[in-house]
C-alpha cells in the first residue's frame, strides 16, 4: 500500500531542508517565504535490517524495501484558510496525504528569519492546527447546510447525518481537531467523504540544533508538553545534521550519529513514529530472485496482505505458509524453518504480524 506523509509547518521552519535530507531530493530551501510552492514529493526506502538479512539467508539476486512517500508542502501561515500566502492552494495538497508532520522550529538562528519575526513553538504549531480547523469549519458550514434541509424531508438516516454533522461542527468550533470527535466512527463513510484536514493523524518533528541532540531543549519540551495533551508523537530531529549524513558513507554515517548520542537518523525515527501513527506493519516474502518488504495496516489478514503482491493472489487464495523473522533467522532458511517445524499453514482469517515471512499459494 502507499503510504504518503505530508510535511507542513510555517514558512523557515526547516521543512524543506529536512525533505532533502529525507528524500536526498532537490527540493529548493531558501531564506523566504513561500520558497516551496508546489510540494515536491519523495519516495523513500524504509531502513529494515530485517530486509537485507533475509535477502542474504535466502540468496536473493535482489533486495526490494517497502517505501514512504513524503510530501513537502509549502509553509503555511496565519490567514491561509481565507487564502493568505496561497494557502487554499497548500491546505488543498494536505487533503491528498495519509498523515501529516507537523515541523516546527526549535533552534535560535539570526541568519534564518521567522515570518512571525520570533522564535515561538507553540504559537506556530497552534497557527498551523487553527488554520486547518478553520478550513475544515468551512468546508462543513455548507454540508450541515445541505444536510439539516434534507432532514427536513423525515428520512431517519438523513437526520442521524445532519445530527452527526452539527455536533462536528461545535466539536471544531470549540478548536478541536475532527479525529478527536466522539461521533467520528459512527459514520466512517461520511467522514472520509468530507476529507477533514484535522481528521489526518499527526506527528510533531520538532528541528532543533545539533548542538541540542539528542534529547532537545526547552522549545522542543514545549512541543512535547503540548504534543501529549493531543495524543500526538514528537521525534526530535535536526534538519541540517540530517542533511549533513546523506552525504556520509554508511561507516561514516554511524560513527557521526554516535559522536551525537544517538543509534537511529531523525529518517528512520521519523518514519516508525508514522508507521506506529497510521497502524502499519511489515511483512516479507522471500526467494532465490527476489526479497522483498510489504505495508499492510494492523489487523489485515493474510488475503489481504496477499493482494500486495498481486491482486490475483487475493482472489485466488488458498493459504499462507508462514515463518516468523526470528524463526527463519534462528534456522537460517527456509527448508531448515519447514523441517523444524517453524513453518505454519494458516487459512483466510490469519492476521499477519510484523515481521511475517510469507508464501501464498493461490489459484489463478
Amino acid at each position: 500500500m502507499g503510504v504518503s506523509v505530508g510535511l507542513v509547518g510555517l514558512p523557515n521552519v526547516g521543512k524543506s531542508t529536512l525533505f532533502n535530507a529525507l528524500s536526498r531530493g532537490g527540493a529548493e530551501a531558501a531564506n523566504f517565504p513561500f520558497c516551496t510552492i508546489e510540494p515536491n514529493v519523495g519516495i523513500v526506502p524504509v531502513p529494515d535490517d530485517r530486509l537485507h538479512l533475509l535477502a542474504a539467508l535466502a540468496k536473493s539476486e535482489r533486495v526490494v524495501p517497502t517505501t514512504v512517500e513524503f510530501v513537502d508542502i509549502a509553509g503555511l501561515v496565519e490567514g491561509a484558510s481565507q487564502g493568505e500566502g496561497l494557502g487554499n492552494q497548500f491546505l488543498a495538497h494536505i487533503r491528498e496525504v495519509h498523515a501529516v508532520c507537523n515541523v516546527v522550529r526549535c533552534f535560535e538562528d539570526p541568519d534564518v528569519s521567522h515570518v512571525a519575526g520570533s522564535i515561538d513553538p507553540i504559537r506556530d504549531v497552534e497557527v498551523v492546527a487553527t488554520e486547518l480547523a478553520l478550513k475544515d469549519l468551512e468546508t462543513l458550514e455548507k454540508r450541515v447546510e445541505r444536510a439539516q434541509r434534507a432532514a427536513k424531508a423525515g428520512d431517519r438516516d438523513l437526520k442521524r447525518q445532519a445530527d452527526l454533522l452539527g455536533g462536528l461542527e461545535v466539536h471544531l468550533s470549540a478548536g478541536d481537531p475532527a479525529r478527536t470527535f466522539p461521533g467520528f466512527h459512527e459514520d466512517p463513510g461520511l467522514m472520509r467523504e468530507l476529507s477533514l484536514l484535522t481528521a489526518k493523524p499527526v506527528l510533531f518533528a520538532a528541528n532543533v540544533a545539533e548542538s541540542d541532540l539528542p534529547d532537545g531543549n526547552a522549545m522542543s519540551d514545549a512541543v512535547r508538553e503540548y504534543a501529549a495533551g493531543h495524543r500526538a508523537e514528537v521525534v526530535v530531529v535536526s534538519a541540517q545534521v540530517e542533511a549533513e549524513l546523506v552525504e556520509l558513507e554508511p561507516s561514516e554515517r554511524a560513527e557521526f550519529l554516535t559522536s551525537l548520542g544517538l543509534e537511529r537518523s531523525g529518517l528512520e525515527r521519523l518514519i516508525d513514529a508514522a508507521y506506529r501513527l497510521l497502524g502499519l506493519l511489515t511483512f516479507f516474502t522471500a526467494g532465490p530472485k527476489e526479497t522483498r518488504a510489504w505495508t499492510v495496516p494492523a489487523g489485515a489478514t493474510a488475503p489481504r496482505a496477499a493482494r500486495e503482491v498481486h491482486s490475483d493472489m487475493e482472489r485466488g487464495f488458498i493459504r499462507a505458509e508462514v515463518i516468523s523473522f526470528e524463526d527463519y533467522r534462528e534456522h537460517g532458511s527456509e527448508q531448515a524453518a519447514k523441517e523444524g517445524g517453524k513453518l505454519r499453514v494458516e487459512g483466510k482469517a490469519y492476521v499477519v504480524r510484523d515481521g511475517d515471512v510469507i508464501h501464498v499459494r493461490f489459484n489463478v
